[in-house]
């Protein structure tokens, strides 16, 4: 399963971005009931999670987020969204998205830089 991660950018602190990830060879039947998530990766730490989104769209946050980024899902697009408002510097990172159970290879991610 190919994931497509896009929609990351440069912005200042304050700015928003809206990054999306696509699952195009995901079945409907496999993705719709899924749990899906984005992670985080900023240079020298490790993977988070900071979103996820039930098939119900019932979404959970990490508290350093909460308030600011919002979680949507599109099933009839296989995609999943991550609206990102108040960006800060402790915000950038490489973006990623992925099932939480039983994960797909990760692809690219795509970067998120905040400058101050």
């Amino acid at each position: 399963v190919q994931l497509q991660a896009s929609g990351g950018g440069s912005v200042q602190a304050g700015g928003f971005l809206r990054p999306s990830c696509k699952f195009p060879r995901l079945i409907t039947s496999v993705f719709n009931p899924s749990t899906m998530a984005w992670y985080r990766q900023a240079p020298g730490k490790q993977r988070e999670a900071v979103a996820t989104i039930t098939p119900s769209r019932v979404p959970t946050y990490v508290d350093s987020v909460r308030g600011r980024f919002t979680i949507t899902r599109d099933n009839s697009r296989k995609s999943v969204f991550l609206q990102m408002n108040s960006l800060t510097p402790e915000d950038t990172a490489v973006y990623y998205c992925n099932r939480p159970s039983d994960p797909y290879p990760w692809g690219q991610g795509t970067l998120v830089t905040v400058s101050s």
